[in-house]
Protein backbone atom coordinates (compact mmCIF):
# COMPACT_ATOMS: atom_id res chain seq x y z
CA UNK A 1 0.00 0.00 0.00
CA UNK A 2 1.44 3.27 -1.07
CA UNK A 3 1.64 6.15 1.40
CA UNK A 4 0.08 9.50 0.43
CA UNK A 5 2.50 12.05 -0.86
CA UNK A 6 3.26 15.07 1.41
CA UNK A 7 4.93 17.26 -1.22
CA UNK A 8 3.92 20.94 -0.99
CA UNK A 9 1.44 22.29 -3.55
CA UNK A 10 3.07 24.09 -6.44
CA UNK A 11 3.39 27.90 -6.06
CA UNK A 12 1.07 29.88 -8.40
CA UNK A 13 2.41 33.15 -9.74
CA UNK A 14 0.21 36.24 -9.97
CA UNK A 15 -0.65 37.30 -13.51
CA UNK A 16 1.99 39.60 -14.99
CA UNK A 17 -0.40 42.53 -15.62
CA UNK A 18 -1.46 42.62 -11.97
CA UNK A 19 2.14 42.83 -10.81
CA UNK A 20 2.80 45.75 -13.11
CA UNK A 21 -0.36 47.55 -11.89
CA UNK A 22 0.66 47.16 -8.25
CA UNK A 23 4.14 48.56 -8.92
CA UNK A 24 2.68 51.58 -10.72
CA UNK A 25 0.30 52.35 -7.87
CA UNK A 26 3.13 52.13 -5.36
CA UNK A 27 5.30 54.49 -7.40
CA UNK A 28 2.40 56.94 -7.80
CA UNK A 29 1.74 56.97 -4.07
CA UNK A 30 5.42 57.62 -3.37
CA UNK A 31 5.56 60.46 -5.88
CA UNK A 32 2.43 62.06 -4.44
CA UNK A 33 3.76 61.84 -0.92
CA UNK A 34 7.03 63.43 -1.98
CA UNK A 35 5.25 66.20 -3.86
CA UNK A 36 3.00 67.11 -0.95
CA UNK A 37 5.96 67.23 1.33
CA UNK A 38 7.87 69.58 -0.98
CA UNK A 39 4.98 72.08 -1.37
CA UNK A 40 3.08 72.73 1.86
CA UNK A 41 -0.20 74.59 1.37
CA UNK A 42 -0.39 78.14 2.75
CA UNK A 43 -3.90 79.40 3.52
CA UNK A 44 -4.70 83.12 3.31
CA UNK A 45 -7.91 84.60 4.67
CA UNK A 46 -9.46 86.94 2.08
CA UNK A 47 -12.27 89.50 2.38
CA UNK A 48 -13.70 89.60 -1.13
CA UNK A 49 -16.40 91.39 -3.11
CA UNK A 50 -19.41 89.12 -3.55
CA UNK A 51 -19.20 89.25 -7.36
CA UNK A 52 -15.86 87.43 -7.18
CA UNK A 53 -17.63 84.15 -6.43
CA UNK A 54 -17.27 83.44 -10.15
CA UNK A 55 -13.51 83.09 -9.61
CA UNK A 56 -13.85 80.06 -7.32
CA UNK A 57 -13.33 77.40 -10.05
CA UNK A 58 -9.94 78.99 -10.81
CA UNK A 59 -8.83 78.99 -7.18
CA UNK A 60 -8.25 75.23 -7.25
CA UNK A 61 -5.74 75.83 -10.05
CA UNK A 62 -4.12 78.54 -7.93
CA UNK A 63 -3.66 76.15 -5.00
CA UNK A 64 -2.28 73.42 -7.25
CA UNK A 65 0.14 75.71 -9.07
CA UNK A 66 1.38 77.84 -6.16
CA UNK A 67 0.58 75.98 -2.95
CA UNK A 68 -1.48 78.98 -1.78
CA UNK A 69 -5.12 78.48 -0.85
CA UNK A 70 -7.50 81.41 -0.55
CA UNK A 71 -10.16 81.16 2.15
CA UNK A 72 -12.75 83.61 0.79
CA UNK A 73 -15.29 85.57 2.84
CA UNK A 74 -17.72 87.45 0.60
CA UNK A 75 -19.40 90.81 1.18
CA UNK A 76 -20.84 93.61 -0.94
CA UNK A 77 -17.94 95.88 -1.91
CA UNK A 78 -18.89 99.06 -0.02
CA UNK A 79 -19.78 97.00 3.06
CA UNK A 80 -16.44 95.19 2.76
CA UNK A 81 -14.60 98.51 2.56
CA UNK A 82 -16.44 99.70 5.67
CA UNK A 83 -15.38 96.50 7.45
CA UNK A 84 -11.66 97.09 6.87
CA UNK A 85 -10.35 98.94 9.92
CA UNK A 86 -6.79 100.26 9.51
CA UNK A 87 -4.50 98.73 12.12
CA UNK A 88 -7.03 96.07 13.04
CA UNK A 89 -7.49 93.91 9.94
CA UNK A 90 -9.04 90.47 10.47
CA UNK A 91 -7.93 89.12 7.08
CA UNK A 92 -4.63 88.59 5.33
CA UNK A 93 -5.83 89.97 1.99
CA UNK A 94 -8.73 91.93 0.55
CA UNK A 95 -9.90 91.39 -3.01
CA UNK A 96 -12.42 94.02 -4.02
CA UNK A 97 -14.01 95.06 -7.28
CA UNK A 98 -12.72 98.53 -6.35
CA UNK A 99 -10.86 99.83 -3.31
CA UNK A 100 -11.63 103.52 -3.94
CA UNK A 101 -14.11 103.86 -1.08
CA UNK A 102 -11.75 102.02 1.28
CA UNK A 103 -8.87 104.30 0.22
CA UNK A 104 -11.00 107.33 1.16
CA UNK A 105 -11.56 105.84 4.61
CA UNK A 106 -7.85 105.11 4.88
CA UNK A 107 -7.04 108.71 3.97
CA UNK A 108 -9.51 109.97 6.54
CA UNK A 109 -7.97 107.78 9.28
CA UNK A 110 -4.53 109.29 8.56
CA UNK A 111 -3.08 105.80 8.63
CA UNK A 112 0.56 105.65 7.49
CA UNK A 113 0.32 101.96 6.58
CA UNK A 114 -1.14 101.81 3.09
CA UNK A 115 -1.74 98.23 1.92
CA UNK A 116 0.02 97.11 -1.22
CA UNK A 117 -2.55 96.81 -4.04
CA UNK A 118 -2.33 95.10 -7.43
CA UNK A 119 -4.86 95.36 -10.28
CA UNK A 120 -6.01 91.90 -11.40
CA UNK A 121 -8.63 92.53 -14.13
CA UNK A 122 -10.93 95.29 -15.46
CA UNK A 123 -14.61 95.96 -16.09
CA UNK A 124 -16.43 99.30 -16.56
CA UNK A 125 -19.87 100.02 -15.13
CA UNK A 126 -22.12 100.56 -18.16
CA UNK A 127 -25.77 100.43 -19.27
CA UNK A 128 -27.39 97.41 -20.90
CA UNK A 129 -30.48 98.43 -22.87
CA UNK A 130 -33.15 96.53 -24.79
CA UNK A 131 -32.85 97.07 -28.57
CA UNK A 132 -35.92 99.29 -29.10
CA UNK A 133 -35.01 101.47 -26.12
CA UNK A 134 -31.41 101.74 -27.30
CA UNK A 135 -32.61 102.83 -30.74
CA UNK A 136 -34.84 105.54 -29.20
CA UNK A 137 -32.02 106.79 -26.97
CA UNK A 138 -29.57 107.03 -29.85
CA UNK A 139 -32.14 108.82 -32.01
CA UNK A 140 -32.57 111.54 -29.39
CA UNK A 141 -28.90 111.79 -28.41
CA UNK A 142 -26.61 114.30 -30.05
CA UNK A 143 -24.65 112.51 -32.75
CA UNK A 144 -26.23 109.23 -31.64
CA UNK A 145 -23.82 109.04 -28.69
CA UNK A 146 -25.80 108.42 -25.51
CA UNK A 147 -24.74 110.16 -22.30
CA UNK A 148 -25.68 109.77 -18.65
CA UNK A 149 -27.74 112.94 -19.16
CA UNK A 150 -29.74 111.18 -21.89
CA UNK A 151 -30.34 108.21 -19.55
CA UNK A 152 -31.47 110.59 -16.76
CA UNK A 153 -33.75 112.49 -19.16
CA UNK A 154 -35.40 109.29 -20.40
CA UNK A 155 -35.79 108.01 -16.84
CA UNK A 156 -37.49 111.26 -15.79
CA UNK A 157 -39.81 111.02 -18.80
CA UNK A 158 -40.74 107.44 -17.90
CA UNK A 159 -39.29 105.82 -21.03
CA UNK A 160 -36.38 104.06 -19.33
CA UNK A 161 -37.10 101.80 -16.34
CA UNK A 162 -33.90 100.27 -15.07
CA UNK A 163 -32.37 98.01 -12.47
CA UNK A 164 -29.27 99.03 -10.49
CA UNK A 165 -27.65 97.66 -7.34
CA UNK A 166 -27.94 99.72 -4.15
CA UNK A 167 -25.16 102.40 -4.09
CA UNK A 168 -25.08 102.19 -0.30
CA UNK A 169 -23.72 98.63 -0.45
CA UNK A 170 -22.32 97.89 -3.90
CA UNK A 171 -19.51 99.17 -6.06
CA UNK A 172 -21.50 98.86 -9.29
CA UNK A 173 -24.35 101.00 -7.93
CA UNK A 174 -21.98 103.55 -6.38
CA UNK A 175 -19.88 103.74 -9.55
CA UNK A 176 -22.98 104.37 -11.67
CA UNK A 177 -24.15 107.06 -9.24
CA UNK A 178 -20.74 108.76 -9.38
CA UNK A 179 -20.97 108.67 -13.18
CA UNK A 180 -24.40 110.27 -13.19
CA UNK A 181 -23.52 112.94 -10.60
CA UNK A 182 -20.21 113.79 -12.31
CA UNK A 183 -21.98 114.22 -15.62
CA UNK A 184 -24.65 116.36 -13.93
CA UNK A 185 -21.99 118.62 -12.39
CA UNK A 186 -20.49 119.21 -15.82
CA UNK A 187 -17.04 120.11 -14.45
CA UNK A 188 -15.12 117.23 -16.02
CA UNK A 189 -13.27 116.68 -12.75
CA UNK A 190 -13.76 114.80 -9.49
CA UNK A 191 -16.97 115.68 -7.64
CA UNK A 192 -16.71 118.34 -4.96
CA UNK A 193 -19.14 118.98 -2.10
CA UNK A 194 -20.69 121.91 -3.99
CA UNK A 195 -21.35 119.68 -7.01
CA UNK A 196 -23.57 117.25 -5.10
CA UNK A 197 -27.23 118.17 -5.18
CA UNK A 198 -30.17 115.81 -4.79
CA UNK A 199 -32.30 117.74 -7.29
CA UNK A 200 -29.96 116.60 -10.08
CA UNK A 201 -30.48 112.97 -9.15
CA UNK A 202 -34.24 112.88 -8.75
CA UNK A 203 -35.16 112.42 -12.40
CA UNK A 204 -32.63 109.61 -12.82
CA UNK A 205 -33.72 108.04 -9.53
CA UNK A 206 -37.37 107.84 -10.54
CA UNK A 207 -36.43 105.43 -13.35
CA UNK A 208 -34.98 102.87 -10.96
CA UNK A 209 -37.55 100.09 -10.57
CA UNK A 210 -35.31 97.25 -9.37
CA UNK A 211 -32.45 96.99 -6.90
CA UNK A 212 -30.42 94.47 -4.90
CA UNK A 213 -27.59 94.41 -2.37
CA UNK A 214 -25.14 92.73 -4.75
CA UNK A 215 -24.49 92.64 -8.48
CA UNK A 216 -25.06 88.88 -8.61
CA UNK A 217 -28.47 89.21 -6.90
CA UNK A 218 -29.35 92.06 -9.24
CA UNK A 219 -28.62 89.86 -12.27
CA UNK A 220 -30.95 87.12 -11.01
CA UNK A 221 -33.67 89.60 -10.14
CA UNK A 222 -33.41 91.18 -13.58
CA UNK A 223 -33.92 87.77 -15.19
CA UNK A 224 -37.09 87.30 -13.11
CA UNK A 225 -38.48 90.79 -13.87
CA UNK A 226 -37.01 91.51 -17.30
CA UNK A 227 -40.35 92.03 -19.07
CA UNK A 228 -41.17 95.15 -17.02
CA UNK A 229 -37.74 96.77 -17.37
CA UNK A 230 -35.92 98.54 -20.20
CA UNK A 231 -32.34 98.56 -18.94
CA UNK A 232 -29.81 97.24 -16.45
CA UNK A 233 -26.90 99.27 -15.06
CA UNK A 234 -24.02 97.09 -13.92
CA UNK A 235 -20.60 95.76 -14.91
CA UNK A 236 -19.87 95.13 -18.57
CA UNK A 237 -18.91 91.56 -17.62
CA UNK A 238 -22.30 90.92 -15.98
CA UNK A 239 -24.17 92.16 -19.06
CA UNK A 240 -22.10 90.03 -21.42
CA UNK A 241 -22.64 86.98 -19.20
CA UNK A 242 -26.38 87.63 -19.18
CA UNK A 243 -26.46 87.87 -22.96
CA UNK A 244 -24.58 84.57 -23.23
CA UNK A 245 -26.67 82.80 -20.59
CA UNK A 246 -29.76 82.07 -22.69
CA UNK A 247 -32.23 83.38 -20.07
CA UNK A 248 -33.05 86.75 -21.62
CA UNK A 249 -36.05 87.29 -23.84
CA UNK A 250 -34.11 90.10 -25.52
CA UNK A 251 -30.37 90.52 -25.41
CA UNK A 252 -29.14 93.84 -24.07
CA UNK A 253 -27.19 96.34 -26.14
CA UNK A 254 -24.32 97.78 -24.15
CA UNK A 255 -24.13 101.57 -24.04
CA UNK A 256 -20.86 103.15 -22.96
CA UNK A 257 -21.98 106.67 -21.86
CA UNK A 258 -20.03 109.27 -23.79
CA UNK A 259 -19.50 111.41 -20.67
CA UNK A 260 -17.45 108.66 -19.07
CA UNK A 261 -17.61 105.61 -16.83
CA UNK A 262 -16.02 104.44 -13.60
CA UNK A 263 -13.69 101.52 -14.22
CA UNK A 264 -13.43 98.66 -11.70
CA UNK A 265 -9.92 97.21 -11.47
CA UNK A 266 -10.37 94.38 -8.90
CA UNK A 267 -7.29 95.13 -6.76
CA UNK A 268 -5.77 92.47 -4.50
CA UNK A 269 -4.67 94.16 -1.26
CA UNK A 270 -2.02 92.87 1.16
CA UNK A 271 -3.36 93.57 4.64
CA UNK A 272 -0.81 91.48 6.58
CA UNK A 273 2.76 92.34 5.47
CA UNK A 274 3.98 89.06 7.01
CA UNK A 275 2.18 87.23 4.20
CA UNK A 276 4.09 89.07 1.44
CA UNK A 277 5.74 85.94 0.01
CA UNK A 278 2.42 84.11 -0.45
CA UNK A 279 0.81 87.33 -1.75
CA UNK A 280 3.50 87.67 -4.43
CA UNK A 281 2.87 84.09 -5.56
CA UNK A 282 -0.84 84.81 -5.93
CA UNK A 283 -0.20 88.08 -7.78
CA UNK A 284 2.28 86.51 -10.19
CA UNK A 285 -0.15 83.69 -10.90
CA UNK A 286 -3.12 86.03 -11.46
CA UNK A 287 -1.13 88.33 -13.77
CA UNK A 288 0.31 85.53 -15.88
CA UNK A 289 -1.03 85.51 -19.48
CA UNK A 290 -2.42 82.00 -19.12
CA UNK A 291 -4.44 82.93 -16.02
CA UNK A 292 -5.55 86.24 -17.53
CA UNK A 293 -6.89 84.32 -20.49
CA UNK A 294 -8.79 81.93 -18.21
CA UNK A 295 -10.24 84.86 -16.23
CA UNK A 296 -11.40 86.54 -19.44
CA UNK A 297 -12.96 83.35 -20.78
CA UNK A 298 -14.73 82.52 -17.53
CA UNK A 299 -15.83 85.95 -16.25
CA UNK A 300 -15.75 88.18 -19.37
CA UNK A 301 -13.71 90.76 -17.50
CA UNK A 302 -11.01 92.55 -19.44
CA UNK A 303 -7.44 91.26 -19.07
CA UNK A 304 -4.69 93.60 -17.92
CA UNK A 305 -1.83 94.20 -20.32
CA UNK A 306 -1.65 93.46 -24.04
CA UNK A 307 -0.35 89.87 -23.93
CA UNK A 308 -3.84 88.33 -24.07
CA UNK A 309 -5.89 88.71 -27.23
CA UNK A 310 -9.26 90.09 -26.19
CA UNK A 311 -12.54 88.38 -26.79
CA UNK A 312 -14.33 90.29 -29.62
CA UNK A 313 -17.03 91.30 -27.13
CA UNK A 314 -14.41 93.15 -25.05
CA UNK A 315 -12.94 95.31 -27.78
CA UNK A 316 -15.31 98.27 -27.43
CA UNK A 317 -13.54 101.51 -26.54
CA UNK A 318 -14.46 102.64 -23.03
CA UNK A 319 -12.93 106.10 -23.43
CA UNK A 320 -11.57 107.97 -20.44
CA UNK A 321 -12.46 106.70 -16.99
CA UNK A 322 -14.23 109.21 -14.74
CA UNK A 323 -12.53 110.57 -11.67
CA UNK A 324 -13.76 109.14 -8.37
CA UNK A 325 -14.36 111.74 -5.60
CA UNK A 326 -11.31 112.30 -3.41
CA UNK A 327 -13.27 113.00 -0.23
CA UNK A 328 -15.36 110.46 1.65
CA UNK A 329 -17.82 113.17 2.75
CA UNK A 330 -18.69 113.84 -0.89
CA UNK A 331 -19.43 110.16 -1.54
CA UNK A 332 -21.47 109.85 1.66
CA UNK A 333 -23.51 112.95 0.77
CA UNK A 334 -24.10 111.61 -2.73
CA UNK A 335 -25.45 108.32 -1.39
CA UNK A 336 -27.59 110.09 1.22
CA UNK A 337 -29.08 112.42 -1.38
CA UNK A 338 -29.91 109.51 -3.66
CA UNK A 339 -31.76 107.78 -0.85
CA UNK A 340 -33.04 104.25 -0.52
CA UNK A 341 -33.91 102.91 -3.99
CA UNK A 342 -36.56 100.68 -2.41
CA UNK A 343 -38.62 103.68 -1.26
CA UNK A 344 -40.95 105.81 -3.40
CA UNK A 345 -39.20 108.67 -5.19
CA UNK A 346 -41.97 111.25 -5.55
CA UNK A 347 -41.50 114.61 -3.83
CA UNK A 348 -43.99 117.45 -3.60
CA UNK A 349 -42.61 120.86 -4.57
CA UNK A 350 -44.61 124.03 -4.00
CA UNK A 351 -43.59 126.85 -6.37
CA UNK A 352 -44.54 130.27 -5.00
CA UNK A 353 -44.20 132.80 -7.84
CA UNK A 354 -44.26 136.60 -7.56
CA UNK A 355 -46.78 138.03 -10.08
CA UNK A 356 -46.59 141.63 -8.94
CA UNK A 357 -46.59 144.28 -11.71
CA UNK A 358 -42.78 144.61 -11.57
CA UNK A 359 -42.61 141.13 -13.14
CA UNK A 360 -44.23 142.27 -16.40
CA UNK A 361 -42.21 142.08 -19.60
CA UNK A 362 -38.78 140.41 -19.73
CA UNK A 363 -38.94 139.12 -16.15
CA UNK A 364 -42.10 137.08 -16.54
CA UNK A 365 -40.86 135.92 -19.96
CA UNK A 366 -37.75 134.61 -18.22
CA UNK A 367 -39.92 132.89 -15.60
CA UNK A 368 -41.98 131.19 -18.30
CA UNK A 369 -38.80 130.08 -20.07
CA UNK A 370 -37.65 128.52 -16.80
CA UNK A 371 -40.82 126.45 -16.50
CA UNK A 372 -40.66 125.45 -20.15
CA UNK A 373 -37.12 124.22 -19.53
CA UNK A 374 -38.16 122.24 -16.46
CA UNK A 375 -40.93 120.71 -18.57
CA UNK A 376 -38.44 119.24 -21.05
CA UNK A 377 -37.68 122.08 -23.46
CA UNK A 378 -34.16 122.51 -22.07
CA UNK A 379 -32.10 119.87 -23.89
CA UNK A 380 -28.76 120.84 -22.35
CA UNK A 381 -27.02 118.27 -20.16
CA UNK A 382 -27.92 120.13 -16.96
CA UNK A 383 -31.48 120.65 -18.17
CA UNK A 384 -31.96 116.91 -18.63
CA UNK A 385 -30.92 116.27 -15.05
CA UNK A 386 -33.32 118.74 -13.39
CA UNK A 387 -36.50 118.44 -15.46
CA UNK A 388 -39.85 117.54 -13.90
CA UNK A 389 -40.05 113.76 -13.58
CA UNK A 390 -42.70 111.05 -13.63
CA UNK A 391 -44.74 110.93 -10.43
CA UNK A 392 -43.47 114.26 -9.11
CA UNK A 393 -46.20 116.32 -7.42
CA UNK A 394 -46.17 120.05 -8.12
CA UNK A 395 -48.21 122.90 -6.70
CA UNK A 396 -47.80 126.27 -8.43
CA UNK A 397 -49.07 129.45 -6.76
CA UNK A 398 -49.08 132.95 -8.23
CA UNK A 399 -49.18 135.79 -5.72
CA UNK A 400 -49.31 139.58 -5.53
CA UNK A 401 -51.05 141.23 -2.60
CA UNK A 402 -52.70 137.81 -2.07
CA UNK A 403 -52.62 134.39 -3.71
CA UNK A 404 -53.95 134.98 -7.24
CA UNK A 405 -54.20 131.37 -8.38
CA UNK A 406 -53.14 127.85 -7.51
CA UNK A 407 -52.75 124.62 -9.51
CA UNK A 408 -51.79 121.09 -8.43
CA UNK A 409 -50.55 118.36 -10.79
CA UNK A 410 -48.86 114.98 -10.67
CA UNK A 411 -46.45 114.69 -13.57
CA UNK A 412 -47.50 111.93 -15.92
CA UNK A 413 -46.93 113.24 -19.41
CA UNK A 414 -47.18 116.21 -21.74
CA UNK A 415 -50.76 117.05 -20.70
CA UNK A 416 -49.79 117.82 -17.10
CA UNK A 417 -46.67 119.74 -18.10
CA UNK A 418 -48.64 121.85 -20.58
CA UNK A 419 -51.08 122.62 -17.77
CA UNK A 420 -48.28 124.13 -15.67
CA UNK A 421 -46.95 126.15 -18.59
CA UNK A 422 -50.38 127.59 -19.36
CA UNK A 423 -50.85 128.49 -15.69
CA UNK A 424 -47.71 130.65 -15.62
CA UNK A 425 -48.57 132.11 -19.06
CA UNK A 426 -51.40 134.22 -17.58
CA UNK A 427 -51.08 138.03 -17.43
CA UNK A 428 -52.91 138.30 -14.10
CA UNK A 429 -50.62 140.70 -12.20
CA UNK A 430 -51.16 142.65 -8.96
CA UNK A 431 -49.84 145.99 -7.71
CA UNK A 432 -48.85 144.68 -4.25
CA UNK A 433 -46.32 142.10 -3.01
CA UNK A 434 -47.32 140.08 0.07
CA UNK A 435 -44.30 137.79 0.35
CA UNK A 436 -44.81 136.61 3.93
CA UNK A 437 -48.58 136.14 3.63
CA UNK A 438 -48.01 134.07 0.49
CA UNK A 439 -45.32 131.98 2.22
CA UNK A 440 -47.66 131.43 5.17
CA UNK A 441 -50.29 130.22 2.69
CA UNK A 442 -47.74 127.80 1.20
CA UNK A 443 -47.06 126.36 4.66
CA UNK A 444 -50.80 125.84 5.20
CA UNK A 445 -50.73 123.89 1.94
CA UNK A 446 -47.73 121.91 3.22
CA UNK A 447 -49.70 121.09 6.39
CA UNK A 448 -52.48 119.56 4.30
CA UNK A 449 -49.99 117.54 2.23
CA UNK A 450 -48.20 116.26 5.35
CA UNK A 451 -51.55 115.22 6.81
CA UNK A 452 -52.75 113.42 3.67
CA UNK A 453 -49.39 111.92 2.66
CA UNK A 454 -47.34 111.26 5.80
CA UNK A 455 -43.64 110.91 5.13
CA UNK A 456 -43.71 112.43 1.65
CA UNK A 457 -40.83 114.92 1.19
CA UNK A 458 -42.09 118.48 0.68
CA UNK A 459 -40.22 121.66 -0.20
CA UNK A 460 -41.11 125.23 -1.16
CA UNK A 461 -39.42 127.34 -3.84
CA UNK A 462 -40.15 131.07 -3.40
CA UNK A 463 -39.37 133.38 -6.33
CA UNK A 464 -39.71 137.14 -5.87
CA UNK A 465 -38.27 140.26 -7.51
CA UNK A 466 -39.27 142.81 -4.88
CA UNK A 467 -39.80 143.67 -1.23
CA UNK A 468 -42.79 142.93 0.97
CA UNK A 469 -45.37 145.76 0.60
CA UNK A 470 -48.52 144.24 2.10
CA UNK A 471 -49.86 141.44 4.26
CA UNK A 472 -48.17 140.08 7.39
CA UNK A 473 -44.59 140.87 8.41
CA UNK A 474 -41.66 138.47 8.40
CA UNK A 475 -41.77 138.42 12.20
CA UNK A 476 -45.43 137.34 12.13
CA UNK A 477 -44.65 134.67 9.56
CA UNK A 478 -41.88 133.31 11.80
CA UNK A 479 -44.24 133.26 14.80
CA UNK A 480 -46.83 131.25 12.84
CA UNK A 481 -44.13 128.96 11.41
CA UNK A 482 -42.78 128.16 14.90
CA UNK A 483 -46.29 127.16 16.04
CA UNK A 484 -46.77 124.60 13.28
CA UNK A 485 -46.43 120.84 13.68
CA UNK A 486 -42.93 119.39 13.67
CA UNK A 487 -43.42 117.67 10.30
CA UNK A 488 -44.36 121.00 8.72
CA UNK A 489 -41.46 122.85 10.34
CA UNK A 490 -39.27 120.31 8.55
CA UNK A 491 -40.38 121.68 5.15
CA UNK A 492 -37.55 123.88 3.83
CA UNK A 493 -38.03 127.06 1.82
CA UNK A 494 -35.60 127.85 -0.99
CA UNK A 495 -35.90 131.56 -1.85
CA UNK A 496 -34.83 132.60 -5.33
CA UNK A 497 -33.88 136.28 -5.29
CA UNK A 498 -34.54 138.23 -8.49
CA UNK A 499 -34.45 141.95 -9.29
CA UNK A 500 -34.72 144.22 -6.24
CA UNK A 501 -35.71 141.56 -3.69
CA UNK A 502 -34.33 142.00 -0.15
CA UNK A 503 -31.35 139.62 0.16
CA UNK A 504 -31.15 139.76 3.95
CA UNK A 505 -34.85 139.01 4.46
CA UNK A 506 -34.85 136.07 2.06
CA UNK A 507 -31.64 134.66 3.52
CA UNK A 508 -33.22 134.75 6.97
CA UNK A 509 -36.32 132.92 5.69
CA UNK A 510 -34.10 130.22 4.22
CA UNK A 511 -32.15 129.81 7.45
CA UNK A 512 -35.29 129.74 9.57
CA UNK A 513 -36.81 126.90 7.56
CA UNK A 514 -33.66 124.91 6.79
CA UNK A 515 -33.39 125.85 3.11
CA UNK A 516 -30.91 128.02 1.21
CA UNK A 517 -31.13 131.10 -0.96
CA UNK A 518 -30.02 131.42 -4.59
CA UNK A 519 -29.32 134.86 -6.02
CA UNK A 520 -30.41 135.06 -9.66
CA UNK A 521 -28.93 138.54 -10.08
CA UNK A 522 -25.72 137.24 -11.64
CA UNK A 523 -27.31 134.64 -13.92
CA UNK A 524 -30.46 133.95 -15.89
CA UNK A 525 -33.64 133.02 -14.07
CA UNK A 526 -33.85 129.62 -15.85
CA UNK A 527 -30.32 128.78 -14.66
CA UNK A 528 -31.22 129.79 -11.11
CA UNK A 529 -34.29 127.55 -11.19
CA UNK A 530 -32.14 124.65 -12.36
CA UNK A 531 -29.88 125.19 -9.36
CA UNK A 532 -32.68 125.25 -6.85
CA UNK A 533 -35.30 122.66 -7.70
CA UNK A 534 -36.49 122.45 -4.11
CA UNK A 535 -33.54 120.49 -2.77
Amino acid sequence: MRRPSHRPAPHRRAPRHLVILALCLALLATATACGSGDKDTTTLRVLASSELRDMEPLLDDLRRDTGVELDMEYKATVDAGDGLTPGNYRHDLAWLSSDRYFQLRLKESRSTAKPLATTTMLSPVVVGVKPDTAKALRKRAKGGQVSWADIADAAAAGSVRFGMADPKHTNSGLSALVGVATAAAGTGSALRAEDVSCDRLRGFRTGQKLTADSSADLRERYIAHQDRLDALITYESELLSLNAGGKLHQKLEIIYPKDGMVLSDYPLLLLDPAKREAYDKVVDWLKSPSTQKKIMERTLRRPIGAEVRRDPRLRADIGNALYFPDQRAVVDQLVEDYGDPRLPTAHHVIFLLDFSTSMRGPRVASLRAAFAGLSGADTSATGKFVRFYQGERISVMRFGGSVLGERDITVGGRKELDSVRSFVATDDFDDSTAIWSALDHAYRKASDIARDHPGQPISIVLMTDGENTSGITRQEFERRYAARAEAVRGVPTFPLRFGEADTAELTRAARTTGGRMVDAGARSLPDAFKEIRGC
